[in-house]
């Protein structure tokens, strides 16, 4: 926590003197004169006052909306008053790195606690500490699976396109033959996953609901992923889970998503979490810290980090993943979330999720032209036709109102449990106006 506090004049003069220099020039003495930078062309300081007056300036530019119908991996969720003033405490802001367990149980212990909660909602028996993100977490998953005979990946083309990305990006960097199953009528084609899997298939990733919001027969992907000997990856909204299945029910071997939603604000994209949770089988390969719990020599309960693969951070060359870090902050908060929220809060939250979403849907199919593009279940994100996209889209931001996300099968809008029904309807009336 010293980086928090700048050293002075003195206190450098003495660490300089510590090491037998006399200044800071001598101590770059060995550094070539052409590689050290003089002066910095830095504009002068300003007062406190000026500061915040010049960041309100540029705050005023942003555009803020009221109501959001828009999600495509971040949701705006209702977040209980109760988890900014746990999660602003000093003690847990500033935490550092909990190697140490003996000084860091109180760390150690909400990470444990955080680790349970994501094994109850996924269904899972082992959870990591968090990972950076969910595209990460789907990304480091492939890593998981392989095995000397068993190399290749498989991904859903309805998966995010933006986790899509990263898994293709990690294994492009790692040498992994990646495949992406295409799509049929908005869910993954079967069929083709069925002839594409071989012998060296290491797994198959999927995501549930799907970038279209559509939820998927994850039970049959398992299924068919087992049967060619490969392992089943479930990326799950989380919210999602208070009401529909758990991956580990679905026949997941491994289950990952973004945290975002338990508790963490938009905040221009980030942080996020990403929560990784797999069966006891699997869990020596599970990538980053694990959390686990032990007793002391006078039989005390305590906590330490637990099941760490050591090539992550001396042997990184020959390690499965590089990741060494977690996102303790945002997992301490999707904790807050959850326990605040409780098994009733978020079955609630998700099942507002769904009655709204189906609400909008309903007023919106019965303008002319507006259409369902996907005949199949939904959660709380669907795609729809909407004729003149531009034109609404541009009617509903000048009233405030964030629309959906124009994407190449039309417009995907979200509904979460925050947006009223007088808000639903104002944005239908909006649409009517533009389409009569």
């Amino acid at each position: 926590m010293g980086s928090y506090v700048p050293s002075g004049i003195s206190e450098r003069q003495e660490m300089l003197k510590k090491i037998g220099v006399s200044s800071v020039e001598e101590l770059y003495a060995a550094v070539p004169s052409e590689m050290l930078v003089g002066s910095l062309d830095l504009p002068e300081g300003k007062s406190e006052l000026e500061v915040s007056a010049l960041m309100q300036e540029i705050s005023e530019k942003n555009k803020v909306f009221k109501t959001v119908l828009r999600g495509a991996g971040a949701y705006k969720h209702y977040i209980p008053a109760v988890v900014k003033s746990v999660t602003s405490k000093e003690q847990l802001v500033t935490a550092y790195t909990p190697y140490q367990a003996e000084i860091s149980q109180g760390i150690l212990q909400s990470i444990f606690e955080y680790q349970t909660m994501i094994c109850e909602l996924t269904g899972m028996d082992v959870s990591n500490a968090s990972v950076y993100d969910g595209a990460t977490a789907m990304a480091e998953s492939v890593a998981m699976c392989k095995e000397r005979k068993k190399t290749k990946a498989y991904i859903s083309a309805t998966v995010n396109p933006q986790y899509l990305a990263v898994v293709k990006t990690y294994c492009s960097a790692s040498g992994t033959d990646l495949t992406v199953i295409p799509e049929k009528e908005g869910k993954t084609d079967m069929e083709a996953l069925k002839v594409a899997m071989g012998a060296d298939a290491a797994c198959f990733l999927s995501q549930q609901p799907n970038f279209y919001g559509v939820m998927e027969d994850c039970t049959a992907l398992a299924e068919i992923t087992h049967a060619a000997g490969a392992k089943y990856v479930l990326c799950a909204n989380p919210i999602s889970l208070a009401l529909c299945k758990t991956p580990r029910e679905y026949g997941a071997d491994v289950a990952v998503g973004e945290g975002q939603p338990l508790g963490m604000p938009l905040s221009f994209g980030g942080p996020y979490l990403g929560f990784m949770a797999t069966t006891t089988a699997m869990q020596r390969k599970l990538p980053g810290r694990i959390i686990g719990e032990t007793v002391d020599v006078e039989g005390k309960r305590g906590y330490v980090l637990t099941l760490q693969a050591r090539e992550q951070h001396i042997r990184r060359e020959k390690a499965s993943s590089n990741i060494c870090s977690n996102q303790a902050l945002c997992a301490l908060t999707a904790s807050v979330y959850m326990a605040a929220m409780g098994k009733d809060g978020m079955k609630q939250a998700a099942k507002l999720c769904l009655s709204k979403a189906h609400y909008l849907a309903e007023q919106l199919t019965a303008i002319e032209g507006v259409e369902l593009v996907y005949d199949a279940p939904y959660f709380h994100e669907f795609v729809t036709t909407l004729p003149k996209q531009n034109e609404v889209l541009s009617a509903l931001e000048n009233a405030g109102i964030l629309g959906g996300l124009p994407t190449e099968k039309g417009v995907l809008w979200c509904v979460t449990e925050v947006v009223t029904k007088a808000e639903l309807d104002k944005a239908v009336a909006i649409v009517k106006e533009v389409l009569a």
